[in-house]
C-alpha cells in the first residue's frame, strides 16, 4: 500500500508560510518526514519561477530595445490569461517528470506550490490543471487573513533578493489589487477538511491555519503539521488512495 503523498497541491496567500513549510520539510530526513507527515522524498514545482522569469525576460527586452511582451515596467502582466498559462507550465513540468521515470511517483512525491487571488483565482487555476495531476491529489491550504499576509510579505522582504523563493517581497499596492480577497472560503464551505470537485475529480483538503504563526518555530511547526497532513492522508485513503 502507498505510504506517501503523490502530489501535494500547497496554496494560500503570498508570505503566507508556504515556502517556510517547504523549508521545513527539506530538513527533515527522508524516513522522517515519510513516517510522520506521508511525504516521500519530494520535488517542488513553483509557479513563482515562471512568473520571475517572465518579468526578467521583459526587462531584458527593454534593455536590449525592444518592446516587452508580456509584462509592465512596475512587473503586472499585459494579460491576466498568464495566470493559466503559468499552471499549464506545472502541468508541463509535472508531466516530464513522469516521462523520464514513469515510476517516478512510486517512491518520490511532488510538492505544487502557488497562490492565487480574486472572486475566482483558485477556482480557475484548478480548473486548468491537468487530470494526471488531480486524480493524484491532495491540497493543504495555508491560511492566514490578509492583513496578516500582507505585514509577513513586508517582513520577508530582503533588498536584491526579489527572484529568491523565501525572500521575494511585493509592493502593498500589489497585494492589495491581486490577493487582498480569494475565493477558498467559498470553495472549502468553510471547513478545515473535505473535498473540493474539480471537473470530475474529488480532490481531499486539509487547511494548515498558520495565525497564530507556527512558520517560524520549528518546535510549534512539526507537530503542527503532522495533524493537517495527518487529516489529509485519512481523507486521501477514505477517497481510495492516491
Amino acid at each position: 500500500m502507498q505510504d506517501a503523498f503523490q502530489v501535494l497541491i500547497l496554496i494560500g496567500r503570498p508570505a503566507a508560510g508556504k515556502s517556510e513549510v517547504i523549508d521545513f520539510l527539506k530538513k527533515l530526513g527522508d524516513d522522517e518526514r515519510r513516517a510522520q507527515l506521508h511525504i516521500a522524498p519530494f520535488e517542488e514545482i513553483d509557479d513563482f519561477v515562471w512568473v520571475w522569469q517572465l518579468f526578467e525576460d521583459d526587462d531584458v527586452r527593454e534593455r536590449l530595445g525592444r518592446e516587452r511582451l508580456n509584462t509592465t515596467r512596475d512587473h503586472h502582466f499585459n494579460d491576466p490569461f498568464l495566470w493559466n498559462f503559468l499552471i499549464g507550465k506545472i502541468n508541463l513540468e509535472f508531466d516530464k517528470k513522469l516521462a523520464r521515470d514513469p515510476d517516478f511517483l512510486s517512491t518520490h512525491t511532488v510538492v505544487v506550490e502557488f497562490s492565487r487571488g480574486g472572486e475566482n483565482g483558485f477556482a480557475e487555476a484548478f480548473s486548468y490543471l491537468s487530470d494526471n495531476i488531480l486524480r493524484r491529489a491532495g491540497i493543504v491550504y495555508v491560511g492566514v487573513p490578509y492583513e496578516e499576509s500582507l505585514r509577513r510579505n513586508r517582513r520577508r522582504a530582503r533588498p536584491g533578493q526579489e527572484s529568491s523563493i523565501l525572500y521575494h517581497s511585493l509592493q502593498d499596492s500589489k497585494m492589495e489589487a491581486l490577493y487582498k480577497t480569494n475565493d477558498w472560503e467559498k470553495l472549502s464551505g468553510g471547513q478545515p477538511e473535505g473535498f473540493i470537485k474539480i471537473k470530475d475529480v474529488q480532490v481531499p483538503f486539509a487547511v494548515f491555519q498558520n495565525e497564530p504563526e507556527k512558520t517560524d518555530n520549528p518546535a510549534k511547526l512539526g507537530p503542527a503539521l503532522q495533524i493537517v497532513f495527518g487529516r489529509l492522508w485519512a481523507l486521501t485513503n477514505a477517497n481510495g488512495g492516491k
